[in-house]
């Protein structure tokens, strides 16, 4: 573990029914299990969960930051779902939140650049914000 590092704030888009799941069992993953967004993360490194839906696969939305939590520990490790899914997940000690919408912090966040456009950015499932940003999106969620 590298002391100097500074932390960084990753956004995570999943859905809502996801990330419920994930709240319940202290953990993440993120782009469709893979690892590779789950190695840029470090240990206090802060993690927000932007949900479009508000289930995987329909069209109900949601719209809003849902989770926000710190990564707990150095280790990624694969967890068996079914024979063909065996994911990746990272283990994240969560914070008593509530849902955020996006529509009320568009333009205070630098991170989306064209108001107009601002599901732009979520379309990369995973993304690294300043910490202004980061400031923002938990001012509006802790209770």
């Amino acid at each position: 573990m590298n002391v100097d590092r500074i932390t960084k704030y990753w956004v995570v888009v999943v859905s809502k029914d996801h990330i419920e799941r994930g709240i319940s069992g202290g953990f993440i993953q993120a782009n469709h299990g893979k690892s590779g967004s789950l190695k840029r993360m470090a240990v206090n490194d802060w993690v927000m969960c932007y949900s479009p839906n508000q289930k995987l696969g329909e069209k109900e939305s949601c719209r809003a930051f849902t989770a926000i939590g710190k990564v707990a520990d150095e280790g990624i490790y694969q967890y068996k779902i079914s024979e063909n899914f065996v994911p990746f997940r990272r283990n994240i000690e969560y914070l008593e939140c509530k849902d955020a919408p996006i529509i009320n912090l568009i333009n205070d966040l630098d991170f989306i650049k064209n108001k107009n456009s601002w599901g732009y950015p979520f379309r990369f499932g995973f993304f690294e914000i300043n910490e202004h940003d980061y400031n923002i999106i938990k001012m509006a969620m802790l209770p």
